[in-house]
């Protein structure tokens, strides 16, 4: 009865709010573009964004170039999003509560409520930044969020050759990368944290805000892109003040990172293609301890990315592919492995169709799997695994409306605004597809449909 209840009050809730920007959708005009890029450029989203946040050529090229690019009347940098209202449903729900202070099903959130710097902090120089700081209501937290300050030039060199040449200050390795198949950018772009997730991740997505990391890059005519740098975890008290908890495992030096692509274009840019290899290899000390010896966990990464921007259909394709060979030369004698050496491969694909920059259908597959480690993956309800197997897969589905991407409403005119519906359907979870964790729960009990709005002004 409740969860007819709230199905009842979400579907009323979701017809009136699809109803209402429908009507604004219909005298939006088409002339301006996203929040504070769109102030800076005066160029409307959809010539960054192929459905935001995915990156058009042009996108790629004004991220590169340090965020300083001009052309708008009235630039103005502090720009805001909202990731709600949210409504997450699971196939079956989790005893207790989702998070604190949620039921175990059919609970509505507001996921993310942000503010960021974005664009020019002095243009002569070529000194530019993308900061964010967002709210969460699960965790109740307030803390920084994705931060990439660039400093970057464009040089001619001669004979119709080019290069851009920059430095980045940022705080999680890919945020600075410029396609959308790495993991800081790639599908889904928002997700339900409410929701169960499995229970092994590559370490150069566990990195995230936890570090400070600085970089070099270059993209050679548009063809060639290397960009190297290092990364060093921050301190427990700098994490505390910035709301992220601090990490599992400290890296103990510096993380060297690298990203090399080759990234042809044809077609006056219509059509581009991405090629290309990215990691990280850190040596971590577990639980932060010293003279306990250090583990080694290096992310090898390759990744692929085909574009088409038509002026009516747009087509993406993206996957890659990131094997992580993990030496537990201080944790299997601590007793937090069961094995010295394992290894874990993490696939990713997806493909999408965006017809009139409004309307977009994307479907993505992900399969993670590795090497049986009691140690790391033990039984526990929901989030454990029965078999100490990290293995998960299945499809994510999704269709977003955009009404605003070629200009916001007359009152409004950088707004920006996605509703989107998803399905995340698992095939397998944790190890197994029955009672995967020991305690009865099946993988496909965790499927989750996700319907969200997400405001840009």
């Amino acid at each position: 009865m409740h969860r007819n209840t709230t199905f009842a009050r979400f579907t009323s809730l979701a017809l009136s709010l699809f109803a209402a920007l429908l009507w604004l959708g219909a005298s939006a005009p088409r002339a301006v573009a996203i929040p504070a890029y769109a102030r800076q450029t005066g160029f409307p989203c959809a010539s960054c964004h192929m459905g935001w946040p995915e990156l058009t050529a042009y996108g790629r090229a004004f991220k590169a170039n340090g965020y300083v690019w001009d052309g708008g009347k009235s630039p103005f940098p502090l720009s805001a999003q909202v990731q709600g209202p949210v409504f997450t449903h699971t196939a079956a729900g989790q005893p207790g509560g989702a998070a604190p202070g949620f039921g175990p099903n059919d609970n509505f959130e507001l996921e993310a409520a942000s503010i960021y710097y974005g664009g020019a902090i002095y243009a002569p120089l070529g000194l530019g930044a993308f900061a964010q700081a967002t709210y969460n209501q699960a965790s109740n937290q307030f803390h920084w969020d994705m931060t990439d300050i660039r400093l970057a030039k464009s040089l001619m060199l001669g004979k119709g050759s080019s290069v851009v040449l920059g430095l980045t200050l940022n705080n999680q390795p890919t945020v600075e990368d410029l396609w959308n198949t790495t993991p800081a950018y790639r599908f889904p772009f928002i997700g339900a944290d409410l929701a169960p997730k499995p229970a092994a991740a590559t370490e150069i997505e566990m990195l995230m805000q936890q570090v400070v990391g600085f970089g070099a890059y270059a993209w050679w005519n548009n063809l060639l892109y290397i960009d190297l740098g290092g990364y060093k975890t921050l301190s427990n008290g700098t994490l505390k003040a910035l709301g992220i908890a601090p990490p599992m495992s400290n890296i103990n030096t510096i993380a060297p990172y690298w990203r090399v692509a080759v990234t042809p274009s044809w077609d006056r840019g219509k059509q581009s293609l991405e090629i290309g290899t990215f990691g990280i290899s850190a040596s971590l000390l577990p639980m932060g301890m010293t003279g306990m010896g250090t583990d080694q966990l290096t992310d090898i990464g390759v990744d692929a990315q085909y574009q088409f921007t038509g002026l009516k259909n747009a087509f993406l394709l993206e996957a890659s592919l990131i094997t992580e060979p993990e030496s537990w030369n201080a944790s299997q004698p601590l007793g937090l492995t069961a094995n010295t050496h394992d290894r874990l491969n993490e696939l990713n694909a997806k493909v999408s169709y965006l017809y009139d920059q409004t309307y977009e259908g994307s479907v993505g597959f992900f399969d993670l799997s590795g090497n049986k480690d009691p140690g790391l993956y033990m039984p526990a309800s929901i989030s454990g695994s029965a078999n100490g197997s990290p293995d998960s897969r299945g499809f994510v589905f999704e269709f977003d409306y955009m009404p605003f991407n070629r200009g916001g409403p007359s009152f409004w005119s950088t707004l920006g605004l996605k509703l989107g519906v998803q399905y995340v359907a698992y095939t397998r979870f944790n190890g197994g597809s029955s009672n995967y964790d020991g305690f009865g729960r099946n993988a496909s009990d965790n499927n989750t449909l996700f319907l969200f709005a997400w405001l840009m002004f």
